[in-house]
C-alpha cells in the first residue's frame, strides 16, 4: 500500500472523531450492547473437527454463495446440508465433482445451500474442481504453498487464480472469508494487517454513518474495495485492525445503529 494516509486523514471526516467512536463501537460490542450473541457462522456443526479439512472445506464453499442473501439463512443451510447423509458429499470436493450437473444441482438446492439452480452450482463445482486439481482436495494445502501468508494468499485468488477462484477471489467475499478463517479455524496467519474490512452492505452503511465516506449507496457499492482501502487508512497507526471492527460495525448496521455511548 502507497504512503498515502497522510493524504486522507482529512479526506471527508475527522479522523479522531471516528477512531473514538469506533472505540465505543468495539467497548459496546465486548459489553454485549450490539447484539449477536450467535454470529452467522456459530451453527458450525460441532461434530467437525476444527483442525480438519472438513472444517477448511466447510468454511470455504458456502461463502462463494454469500452475496446478495441472509447470511445467517445460508450458513443454516450450509449446517442443513452438511449434517444430511444424502447431500453431505458436496462439501468433499473429489466426491462433489464425481457429480452430474443435475444431482450436484439437487444436493445443493435440497436444503436451499443454492438459490440459484445454475449459477450458484456452477461456482461451487468450479471451485471444487480447483482444490481438487490444485490442491489435492484439500483446501488446506493453499496455505500451507504460501506460508499462512495472508498477502501471498491474496495475491493467488486476486491474481494468479482469480478467474478459478469465483466470488471468492472478491474484495468483499476474499477478506470476509480470511477473517472467518482466522476466528473459526486453528491457522496461525502471517501477516494478518493485511486482513482489510470486507465492505458488505452493513458495513458499507455503518460507514456512511460514521462519515467515512459519503455518496448515494449505490454508487459507493459499485466501488467496494475503495471501502476497505479508506478502513486500512484511517485505522493506520491506530493501534486497531480492520478485523477487530468487522463484526461490530456490521452488528450496529443490522441493529439500527444504537446510539453510541
Amino acid at each position: 500500500m502507497k504512503d498515502n494516509h497522510e493524504i486522507i486523514s482529512n479526506y471527508i471526516y475527522n479522523k479522531n472523531d471516528l477512531l473514538e467512536n469506533v472505540k465505543c463501537l468495539i467497548k459496546m460490542h465486548k459489553e454485549g450492547k450490539l447484539g449477536g450473541y450467535e454470529m452467522p457462522l456459530d451453527v458450525r456443526p460441532k461434530e467437525i473437527a476444527l483442525d480438519s479439512k472438513e472444517n477448511y472445506h466447510f468454511l470455504t464453499l458456502p461463502m462463494a454463495l454469500n452475496y446478495q442473501r441472509d447470511s445467517y439463512q445460508l450458513w443454516k443451510s450450509a449446517k442443513d446440508t452438511y449434517l444430511d447423509q444424502e447431500t453431505n458429499a458436496v462439501f468433499y470436493p473429489e466426491k462433489a465433482m464425481s457429480f452430474g450437473t443435475s444431482e450436484l444441482k439437487n444436493k445443493l438446492l435440497k436444503h436451499k445451500l443454492a438459490l440459484r439452480p445454475v449459477k450458484h452450482v456452477d461456482t461451487w463445482r468450479r471451485l471444487c474442481e480447483v482444490i481438487t486439481e490444485k490442491y489435492n482436495s484439500d483446501i488446506r494445502n493453499l496455505f500451507v504453498l504460501n506460508n499462512n501468508d495472508i498477502s501471498l494468499i491474496k495475491e493467488v485468488l486476486e491474481k494468479k487464480e482469480k478467474k478459478r477462484f469465483p466470488f471468492l477471489s472478491g474484495p468483499k467475499i476474499l477478506n470476509y472469508w480470511l477473517h472467518v478463517l482466522d476466528i473459526y479455524a486453528p491457522i496461525e496467519f502471517i501477516n494478518k494487517h493485511s486482513i482489510l474490512i470486507a465492505p458488505d452492505t452493513h458495513i458499507i452503511k455503518a460507514s456512511l454513518k460514521l462519515g467515512l465516506i459519503s455518496g448515494e449507496f449505490n454508487r459507493i457499492t459499485e466501488n467496494r474495495s475503495l471501502v476497505s482501502q479508506l478502513w486500512d487508512e484511517a485505522l493506520y497507526q491506530s493501534g486497531i485492525s480492520p478485523r477487530e471492527i468487522q463484526t461490530p460495525l456490521w452488528l450496529w448496521s443490522r441493529g439500527g445503529f444504537k446510539k453510541i455511548n
